[in-house]
């Protein structure tokens, strides 16, 4: 049995190694493993947790690369599957700390991720693991749309979180994917999206309607990100506001990963939602104070000094 199943997006990410340049001007750039419930699974083997991802790449040296570069961090890579065709995608970004990082996605009309299919899904083991992590980007297209329902459909026990995760580039309009988040959602227990993504699933950019209306929706946890005003998490008996730890931003886009992994480190333990989310936060700035995603995911030490080292306000006892 894994503690943790994700699904859905993984790649390569090419960052520039320059702050404050545009592409245009960049002239030296990194390497590193991408892909948000990828780069979840990666935070979660960091907390010492056994995480695996049920993905695709293509039949190409990148495609190579990530099955290393997901082994290397500690994550089961039998799920992952080959494509013949399709290029392993590739994604680049800008570096305007402390809040813009324009992403530019290369994955082509059809990625390799996007082609797993329901029959070569393993489903006693996505039944069987402790929380099966999937996002919105994986219902876009088929077959992973189907191949997805599949998966929900086998869940029976544990905890099923629907990463919101929507980017507008990936669908073919708004509305398709309002319709897909909204059929989506009875199939979950926890929902975890920033404003404009809680917005699609139901309706409402506003914090406490949208937790409220999640909650409404059959989740037992809701989590709304809010941007530089904190976190808002619901249950049936808990109401946290979190708000964040400070840091020096270098790149933001990782810090959503590392909230997830940690996230599914509180399910598995049985933490207070509010011990979850004041951890996934201190988990998310430790990346952003980082250039990035998947190598500057920490350890629970690591985010525990961090909490230690911002104050009572955020304190979190081991």
């Amino acid at each position: 049995m894994f503690d943790l199943i994700t699904m859905g997006r993984c790649g390569v990410d090419i960052y520039p190694l320059q702050t404050g340049v545009g592409l245009a001007d960049v002239e030296s750039f990194g390497k590193f493993l991408g892909g948000s419930p990828t780069n979840v699974a990666v935070a979660a083997a960091r907390h010492g947790l056994s995480p695996a991802v049920v993905t695709a790449v293509g039949a190409d040296p990148f495609g190579e690369w990530v099955r290393q570069a997901i082994r290397g961090f500690g994550v089961d890579d039998g799920f992952v599957a080959t494509v013949e065709g399709p290029p392993t995608p590739v994604t680049f970004c800008e570096i305007f700390p402390p809040d813009h990082f324009p992403i530019y996605f290369y994955r082509g009309e059809h990625p390799p991720d996007l082609r797993i299919t329901a029959g070569s899904l393993d489903l006693d083991a996505i039944r069987e693991t402790r929380v099966f992590w999937f996002t919105g980007t994986g219902l876009s297209q088929e077959p992973s749309r189907s191949a997805h329902a599949a998966a929900l459909e086998a869940r029976t026990s544990g905890w099923t979180v629907f990463d919101l995760d929507y980017r507008p580039m990936l669908w073919e309009s708004r509305e398709a994917a309002e319709r897909a988040y909204r059929h989506a959602l009875p199939y979950a227990d926890v929902a975890v999206g920033n404003l404009d993504e809680v917005e699609i699933a139901v309706g409402t950019r506003d914090p406490v309607a949208a937790a409220q209306a999640l909650l409404d929706a059959g989740m037992e946890v809701a989590i709304v990100k809010m941007g530089p005003d904190g976190v808002l998490a619901r249950s049936k008996d808990e109401h946290v506001v979190a708000e964040p730890v400070r840091v020096e931003v270098v790149n933001g886009l990782g810090a959503g990963d590392a909230f997830g992994g940690a996230v599914c480190l509180g399910l598995v333990r049985g933490w207070s939602l509010e011990r979850t989310v004041r951890f996934a936060n201190a988990a998310g700035a430790h990346v952003a104070a980082r250039l990035a995603c998947a190598d500057a995911m920490p350890t629970s030490d690591e985010v525990l000094a961090l909490l230690e080292s911002a104050g009572p306000r955020s304190e979190v006892r081991p």
